[in-house]
């Protein structure tokens, strides 16, 4: 057949295997190009582009496109295909082979074949029914344009003045507690110019009916609410905002970082049932003296020691002690319940192991603050006493005197404590029970509780039990600042006490240097000054500097004041702090944490301008200078943040050789992946421009310490993440682009048979968002190299092949867009290449649905670029690929069944079949009539109708394939409508399906005859039903009939939907009323409505 064939072989008849055109239509040109009009045919592709098209290693063979195999003709078939005019010796559309290996598949003037009707047609419950003959046509003629433009809504003018739906109505309050419900008219509305009436407004009258409800109810309680609401608008300004970090941000690392190997040791109550609660004691003072003699009892040894406890089973006992305090008080046992508290305040004495001291105390006192609670909701829950509830800002003339009287009670028990220790903790923890006696009742226990820490001896006990004052009293009494700074100084009056001779023994019998011991006192010194400094004005804190810095040996204040004071605070001062750490003695607390404590703050708060660089250098040379690894990473990993932030990649670079120096040797790295990784996020969270990133001549040999792969994958993975995020723009720079495919690699091998699911997703949607970000714009070829090497490289991530394949599809459409359609031999050469990528990298994945929608979608994409035997072979493998889809499908981890999601994709396959040209050489409605044969022999579900819905799509296919216009087209490709033109005999072929479709059709339908079926026999009726009337020519007598029959059958045994069945009608009866529609009056007579009776 010649590229460019003069138009449609005219007269010749079907004996020598040619269509003719219809009357009085001009000949059509081949699809190789009008003369003149410069629509030049798709030429072979060249030898390097040439792909091999059959995937290895399937066992289900797929088809080979025609244009791409070494044994397709030379001219190719990009474009020239035409049924008709195949020259001498070319197949008539009539005798078409049919596929090797299937028996059922007819000639194709035969139609496709099915069961036989009976002679006279099938009888379908309701009369005979005659299936109308394929020369009488079963569709009728359609006009899309007129139909379209007769769906339009009828455009009226519309004039609302004022008044539009989203306008606000302003309902105000009404006067009047009276009601209207019947005849108001009256609005509320602020506008009164507006015409429409709130509906709300006038019912109620203007009244918010959740108002009126509340004007009605008790005065008492409403004065009571009303007051509250007011003392929480008025609340202190100086009460604690969330700008304040709180104790349980701290408690995780205190309790990481204070560890030990040691045997512990603990004191468990084996206390007397006669402490239960539920004892009768007839008077008051026998009932006193019985709860002090269970206290002495407590005291004087009804305990047992537990000793060599690994730090597990001590913290499990802790946890014990917690339980059985909520257990006793559950069951009112609440003496039983203050000897736990008791015992647990008496082991903060206890500093036998010292470095795990932080930790006991974190523990110990969430036990307390458990009991605190306690004790405050059981007194508040008697403050009722027959009245409403007490609001959250109460007087003490609010509270009962029984829940005084018990709230004086609990006092008194605390206060006969023999211990100062236990006494301290114990009442501190109730000090907010002082609001249920006097108003002031807080503000003096403060200074006295304060005092009675001076009793304290060691100094490492005293210092927490400061910080947990400060804790107690920061919550419930804030704005008391006094009692927190008398803390502070009495702290730096006995500061001398930590070098004392009575704590150098200890340390040296517990075999504790001094700087391992000093840090010890970090967690509750930051907390102190924490509190101190929050909100405090300027010259405070540089009040309180200034006395630190009097004291000797003072580093460990000086890292409690860069710990908890506002980094703006220490930004400004930095030079003067950074004199203040090289001044501080070596062999006291770590130089190195008091330039981490620095660097924290710098990080946060930018320091002068000037002194930058001074600061980066007098740090770093310390820094620099750490033998430890430990202690220089934890440094180095603070530092980073402060260069990245002020510096250029140059003192990046030496910041990172100087790292990489120091963590090489001896493979220090594997101990300080954290910190390594922590690095790594820092300098990617400042460079935004990876080409700058990239250009950092370290950092990738940085990347090389992360020896262990899950985390050399998380840290690839952070630096994807900013990538994705960051980088707006496409590119193509050869340095991102290589070391972007090298991470991309390194997250892609980490895939192995025991990677999870959603590990899978995530590295695949990282992976595709580098992929969309390269383009290299009009250089298309290379942007296909691309995509051949990243599907070389991530062949195991099938969700990076499905966006390889959309990529190319989308190149090639970007390749159709730059020539207008119009392709040249070279682009006509690479659109074909692309698309022999989509069809080799397809068949490897596993996705069975996937599969099937990503062969339609890169069909449609080459039959949009006019490759047309690329695009038949697309679709001939979707249809081999149905018989294949299982009965049930996994979606997110659930078995589902297919059937729907097969039924989807078979409608839309149906909808691209309309424009697809036939192939001269396999007969007409070739690829419908292939994938009949697959529907055919598939196995359905036995109560399933889906087979019966798909049939009736084919049909709606048939009836758009035999107008003489489509509903829509392809741009330079001609579909059947050009090719054919209305030919007589593509009309009787196409009939002759419909006919066979109908047949089966009505063959399932008789099968649902049974009591259980008969629902489903209704619907699929009345389905069928209504697309013979959107699509069939009803003035064909049997056509009539048939619809008739199926009406009569929806609504037999009485399960059709009545309200459907009534808008059905009347519909048929609005259509009659249009021009060349009158016989649709006559078939509207004859549809009656039955009742369910």
């Amino acid at each position: 057949m010649a590229a460019g064939g003069a138009g449609r072989g005219g007269g010749a008849g079907a004996a020598t295997g040619r269509w003719r055109s219809s009357p009085g239509k001009a000949p059509r040109a081949p699809r190789g190009g009008l003369p003149g009009r410069g629509r030049p045919s798709s030429p072979e592709p060249p030898r390097s582009l040439r792909l091999a098209m059959a995937p290895a290693g399937r066992a289900t063979p797929r088809p080979r496109p025609p244009g791409l195999s070494g044994t397709e003709r030379s001219s190719g078939r990009g474009g020239e295909r035409r049924p008709g005019r195949g020259g001498p010796g070319a197949p008539a559309p009539g005798v078409g082979r049919p596929p090797a290996g299937r028996v059922d598949l007819p000639s194709s003037s035969a139609g496709w074949t099915s069961p036989p009707p009976r002679p006279g047609g099938p009888r379908l419950l309701l009369g005979r029914v005659d299936l109308p003959s394929s020369s009488a046509g079963c569709s009728r003629n359609r006009n899309y344009r007129a139909e379209f433009a007769s769906c339009r809504l009828e455009a009226v003018p519309l004039d609302l003045g004022d008044y539009h739906p989203l306008k606000p109505i302003t309902v105000t309050e009404s006067k009047t507690k009276k009601v209207s419900r019947k005849g108001s008219t009256s609005s509320t509305s602020s506008s009164s110019s507006s015409s429409v009436v709130d509906p709300l407004s006038s019912v109620l009258d203007g009244t918010d009916p959740l108002s009126m409800f509340a004007a009605t109810a008790d005065p008492v309680a409403l004065a009571a609410a009303t007051d509250s609401s007011r003392k929480k608008r008025d609340k202190d300004d100086n009460a604690v905002g969330s700008d304040f970090e709180p104790w349980a941000n701290k408690r995780g690392e205190i309790l990481a970082r204070y560890t030990t190997t040691e045997k512990l040791s603990i004191n468990l109550f084996m206390g007397s049932e006669k402490g239960k609660a539920g004892t009768a004691v007839s008077a008051m003072s026998e009932k006193v003296r019985t709860r002090l003699e269970e206290l002495d009892d407590f005291e004087e040894g009804s305990q047992k020691e537990l000793l060599n406890l690994t730090q597990q089973d001590y913290v499990n006992r802790i946890e014990e002690l917690s339980q059985s305090l909520k257990d006793a008080w559950a069951s009112d046992q609440k003496v039983k319940a203050l000897k736990i508290v008791i015992q647990c305040s008496k082991l903060l004495s206890d500093t036998s192991v010292i470095q795990f001291y932080p930790s006991k105390f974190v523990l110990i006192t969430d036990i307390l603050d458990t009991f605190g609670k306690l004790v405050y909701e059981r007194i508040f829950s008697m403050c009722v006493d027959g009245r409403s509830v007490l609001p959250d800002h109460f007087s003490p003339e609010n509270v009962s005197d029984t829940a005084k009287e018990t709230c004086l009670n609990w006092f008194f028990k605390i206060a006969s404590i023999r211990e100062l220790i236990p006494r301290f903790y114990v009442e501190a923890s109730i000090l907010k029970c002082n609001k249920f006696l006097s108003k002031t009742g807080i503000s003096e226990c403060l200074p006295r509780l304060t005092c009675m820490i001076r009793g304290i001896g060691d100094p490492l006990v005293s210092v927490y039990a400061r910080a947990y004052l400060c804790r107690v009293g920061m919550e419930v009494a804030p704005h008391l600042k006094e009692s927190l700074n008398r803390n502070f100084f009495d702290f730096l009056l006995t500061f001398k006490q930590i070098h004392s001779d009575t704590v150098q023994n200890q340390l040296v019998v517990q075999g504790v240097e001094l700087p391992s011991y000093l840090p010890l006192y970090s967690p509750a010194m930051d907390w102190i000054f924490q509190c101190i400094s929050y909100r405090a004005p300027e010259a405070l804190l540089t009040e309180m500097m200034e006395r630190c810095k009097k004291l000797g040996n003072n580093a460990l204040l000086l890292n409690s004041v860069m710990s908890a004071f506002r980094a703006e605070f220490i930004a400004t001062r930095a030079m003067d702090f950074i004199r203040m750490v090289k001044e501080c003695e070596e062999s006291g607390f770590p130089k190195h944490l008091l330039f981490r404590s620095l660097g924290l703050n710098l990080a946060l708060a930018d320091p002068p301008e000037n002194d930058r660089l001074q600061i980066l250098n007098e740090a770093w040379k310390v820094i620099t200078k750490l033998k430890n690894p430990q202690d220089y990473i934890n440094c180095a990993e603070v530092w980073v943040e402060y260069t990245c932030k002020h510096f250029t990649k140059r003192e990046v670079n030496t910041v990172l050789a100087d790292v990489i120096k120091h963590m090489t040797p001896d493979r220090a790295f594997e101990d300080s992946y954290p910190q390594l990784q922590s690095i790594i996020k820092k300098v990617i969270a400042h460079f935004h421009d990876f080409s700058v990133l990239f250009s950092v001549e370290k950092f990738l040999p940085f990347l090389d310490m992360f020896q262990k792969e899950s985390v050399r994958v998380e840290v690839c993975k952070s630096i994807m993440e900013a990538f994705i995020k960051h980088h707006q723009e496409p590119t193509k720079d050869p340095v991102i682009l290589n070391a972007l495919l090298h991470i991309c690699k390194t997250m892609h091998d980490s895939v192995n048979a025991l990677t999870l699911e959603d590990e899978k997703r995530m590295l695949a949607h990282l992976i595709n968002g580098f992929i969309k970000m390269v383009s290299f714009g009009r250089d298309f070829e290379q942007q296909l190299s691309f995509y051949v090497e990243s599907r070389a490289m991530f062949c195991n991530l099938e969700p990076v092949l499905v966006q390889l394949i959309h990529s190319v599809n989308r190149l090639a459409m970007e390749t159709r867009k730059v020539m207008k359609g119009n392709h040249s031999r070279k682009t006509a050469a690479f659109v074909r290449a692309c698309v022999a990528y989509c069809f080799i990298t397809i068949p490897s994945l596993a996705g069975i649905f996937t599969r099937l929608n990503l062969y339609l979608h890169s069909g449609q994409v080459a039959l949009a670029n006019q490759c047309l035997s690329q695009a038949d072979a697309f679709f001939k493998a979707a249809i081999s690929l149905v018989p294949e889809v299982p009965k049930t499908i996994n979606i997110d981890g659930k078995m589902r069944p297919s059937e729907s999601f097969l039924l989807e994709f078979l409608c839309n396959f149906l909808s691209t079949l309309l424009i697809v040209p036939d192939h001269p050489e396999h007969g007409v409605l070739f690829l419908v009539r292939e994938l009949l044969n697959v529907i055919q022999d598939y196995t359905w579900e036995d109560n399933s109708d889906d087979k019966i819905r798909i049939y009736t799509c084919v049909l709606h296919l048939l009836s758009a394939m035999s107008q003489e216009t489509y509903l829509y087209h392809i741009d330079r490709v001609d579909s059947n409508d050009s090719l054919y033109g209305g030919d007589s005999k593509f009309l009787t072929e196409n009939n002759k399906l419909c006919e066979t479709v109908m047949a089966q059709i009505l063959e399932h339908l008789k099968t649902l005859a049974k009591d259980e079926a008969l629902q489903r026999q209704s619907s699929l009726g009345l389905s069928f039903f209504n697309s013979i009337l959107a699509h069939g020519d009803l003035r064909n007598n049997k056509l009539n009939q048939l619809s008739v029959n199926l009406w009569h059958l929806a609504q037999r045994h009485g399960c059709a939907d009545i309200r459907t069945m009534v808008k059905t009608l009347d519909y048929i009866k609005k259509r009659s009323k249009q021009p060349d529609m009158s016989h649709l009056t006559e078939l509207a007579l004859r549809l009656p409505l039955q009742t369910r009776t």
